[in-house]
C-alpha cells in the first residue's frame, strides 16, 4: 500500500512539472524570442500537456495535477479526506521545481510565467471562478471516480485547458491551477496577487459539484468503493 501511494505522488509531482514547465515555459520563451507562439500557441501548450499527462499518468494517481482539482474531487464525494494534503503538496512541489528550473534557464524573466490580473481584480477574480467551475465541471463528468483517463478524457480536459486559456488568459491568465500560479510566483516574487489564484479556483470547483449531481444524478458524485482506493 505505501509503495502504491509513493507512486501515485510521484506521479503528481512529476505530472504537475511538466505542466509548469511546459505551460509557463511557452509563456517565458514567447516573451524572449520574438513571441514565435503568441497567444493561441501558448493556449494549445498547456491544452497539449495536460492531455499528455493525463494519458501518461491518469492510470497511476487520476493525473489532477491541480490542488483545485483534488479538493473538487473531495468535495464531490470521490476521495478521502486523508489523502488531499499529500496530493496537493506533491503538485506544490512539482510546481515550484519546475518555476525553479526555468528561471535557471531564463533568469532574465521577470515573471516566470506567473499568472497576472490583467483585467483587474474584481474581473480576474470572478473570471478564474467561472473558468475553474467550467473545467471542473467537464473533469466530473468524463472521469471515472477521482481518475482522469479514458480515450477521450484527456482530448475532453486538455481541449477545455486550451479553450479557457485563449479566452482568460489576456484578462486573468487562465491559472484554473494554484499550483500552476504559486510556483512561477513564489520564485519570481510577483506574490500580490496570487491570492486570487488560489482562492477563486477552489470556489469554483466547489460549485461543480452540485452541478453535475442536478445533471448527472447522484452517480456523478458518489464514491464507489469498487473503483477507487482512496
Amino acid at each position: 500500500m505505501f509503495s502504491s501511494r509513493k507512486n501515485i505522488y510521484i506521479a503528481e509531482a512529476i505530472g504537475t512539472f511538466a505542466l509548469v514547465f511546459a505551460g509557463c515555459g511557452a509563456i517565458v520563451v514567447n516573451d524572449l524570442f520574438s513571441a514565435p507562439l503568441g497567444h493561441v500557441g501558448i493556449s494549445t501548450v498547456f491544452g497539449l500537456v495536460v492531455m499528455a499527462v493525463i494519458y501518461s499518468i491518469g492510470n497511476i494517481s487520476g493525473a489532477h495535477i491541480n490542488p483545485a482539482v483534488t479538493l473538487g474531487f473531495y468535495f464531490a464525494g470521490r476521495i478521502k479526506k486523508e489523502v488531499i494534503l499529500p496530493y496537493i503538496a506533491s503538485q506544490l512541489i512539482g510546481a515550484i521545481a519546475a518555476a525553479g528550473v526555468l528561471k535557471l534557464l531564463f533568469s532574465s524573466h521577470a515573471s516566470l510565467g506567473a499568472t497576472l490580473p490583467e483585467g483587474g481584480i474584481l474581473t480576474s477574480f470572478v473570471l478564474e471562478i467561472i473558468l475553474s467551475f467550467f473545467l471542473m465541471f467537464v473533469i466530473l463528468n468524463v472521469s471515472t471516480g477521482h481518475m482522469e483517463k479514458g480515450i477521450m478524457a484527456g482530448v475532453a480536459i486538455g481541449g477545455t485547458v486550451a479553450l479557457e486559456a485563449l479566452m482568460g488568459g489576456p484578462v486573468s491568465g487562465a491559472s484554473m491551477n494554484p499550483a500552476r500560479s504559486l510556483g512561477p510566483a513564489l520564485l519570481s516574487g510577483n506574490l500580490s496577487t496570487v491570492w486570487i489564484y488560489i482562492v477563486a479556483p477552489v470556489i469554483g470547483a466547489w460549485l461543480a459539484h452540485p452541478t453535475c449531481r442536478i445533471i448527472q444524478g447522484g452517480e456523478c458524485c458518489h464514491v464507489r468503493k469498487s473503483k477507487s482506493s482512496l
